[in-house]
């Protein structure tokens, strides 16, 4: 059975930059997409970056635009969201996850608090002090 691990989570002031990592325990390169989530305190799972895995294609949530970046090492089966100049509000557990249906599904699902993503990690705990 597939697992993702993420680590790398921690505690940054803000402004500041982290990197998280999400292993997965086997080639991803037949699922659809993997993509990274977050549940900020008294919030609802959101989505901040989609990697699609036909193409290398990546979308990005407004608060994540421009501040975040998503990429795949494919040779380590790592996915790593790079978090630049995160603020307070970023203060969140992450996850990563994979989906398994089909691009549409991926955005689609992206949007709905990860509803289509069908392999989720454990989460790793990110906390920005002002």
């Amino acid at each position: 059975q597939v697992r993702l691990a993420e680590s790398g989570g921690g505690s940054v002031q803000a402004g500041g930059s982290l990197t998280l990592s999400c292993r997965a325990s086997e080639d991803m390169s037949s699922s659809a997409c993997m993509a990274w989530f977050r549940q900020r305190p008294g919030k609802e799972r959101e989505g901040v970056a989609l990697l699609y895995m036909n193409n290398g294609a990546t979308y990005y949530s407004g608060p994540a635009k421009a501040r975040y970046t998503i990429s795949l090492d494919n040779a380590k089966n790592v996915l790593y969201l790079q978090m630049n100049r995160t603020s307070p509000e970023d203060t969140a557990m992450y996850y990563c996850a994979a989906g398994f249906y089909t691009p549409h599904d991926c955005y689609r699902g992206f949007n709905l608090a990860g509803q289509t993503y069908g392999l989720w990690g454990q989460g790793t705990q990110v906390t920005v002090s002002s």
